[in-house]
């Protein structure tokens, strides 16, 4: 697998201009896993939002050249913050969407792109803004004993959605496969470039992914998702982030990727209920198997 991947959905996805787009978008390829198929899997599955609109633990593996991966990420939460707080609209039962495009330029470098979308109670439904994201990779020429990668992403989102507007994100990327199980450890440092938090210097975020083979088909696992604060003067415990989720990827077809999952947070500085879910399809050159 390539890395922890995972959206929310419940019945107001279905009805938003994101997921209306990207199922026309499914409706015009030619593999059987058709949208009837997706809405009966998502139908299932409720999602709540997070200040990064992307929960996902990622894993080492660019795409290869020539090949470009579209994603629709949707997240939702069941319980969030129900107040304004510090000019941030509520996250109580909004849904973010953001959909994701990444294109393999060479065996080791790629660049994904995001436009991040939110609708709430009240909010309508509103872009929040946009970030960029290049990566570069170990090549398995290299015959490293793990998988290595690091991206940097930088962006803009909206003042309302965000107490930075413009920040940037440092992911050093390492991951193994052992057999039927399969571990990724993304220690990410972020720092905000314009808003309330521009002078605390970067922010220690870990994530973590541990998943199992149970079929060819089905695989499960848990992904942990920390915010420690700042490098040089973490927050106190009950002010940090811990989040857990237990996730299923389903290993449809060779060209894509299904990850759902349902989080829970161990502070009250976390969201407390998350529902989320990751669809992606992969087009262009097929991709190269890895040498045993």
């Amino acid at each position: 697998m390539r890395g922890a991947y995972v959206v929310v959905s419940r019945k107001l996805t279905f009805s938003s201009p994101a997921f209306i787009g990207y199922a026309m978008f499914l409706m015009t390829t030619r593999r059987s896993f058709t949208l009837g198929t997706l809405l009966a899997i998502a139908s299932a599955v409720s999602v709540r939002a997070q200040d990064n609109y992307e929960i996902q633990v990622y894993g080492a593996e660019t795409m290869p050249k020539g090949t470009t991966m579209f994603e629709l990420h949707s997240n939702f939460a069941t319980s969030g913050r129900r107040y304004l707080e510090a000019g941030v609209l509520p996250t109580n039962h909004a849904l973010h969407e953001t959909i994701e495009v990444t294109h393999g330029f060479t065996p080791w470098f790629e660049i994904g792109s995001y436009l991040f979308m939110s609708t709430a109670p009240d909010q309508g439904y509103n872009v929040v803004g946009t970030h960029i994201r290049p990566r570069v990779a170990v090549p398995p020429s290299w015959n490293a004993p793990v998988g290595l990668s690091a991206s940097l992403e930088i962006g803009y989102q909206r003042r309302e959605y965000s107490q930075d507007t413009w920040s940037v994100e440092l992911r050093p990327i390492i991951d193994k496969q052992m057999g039927v199980w399969y571990a990724a450890f993304n220690p990410v440092f972020d720092h905000s470039l314009r808003g309330d938090n521009a002078a605390a210097g970067f922010a220690f975020s870990p994530n973590v992914a541990l998943t199992r083979d149970v079929t060819s088909l089905l695989n499960l696992g848990m992904e942990y998702y920390g915010a420690l604060g700042p490098v040089k003067s973490p927050e106190p415990r009950g002010n940090q982030v811990h989040q857990v989720f237990g996730v299923v990827n389903l290993n449809l077809a060779e060209d894509w990727e299904f990850n759902a999952g349902v989080g829970v947070g161990l502070t009250n500085a976390t969201e407390h209920r998350m529902l989320k879910m990751i669809v992606g399809r992969r087009v262009g050159k097929a991709p190269e198997k890895a040498k045993p």
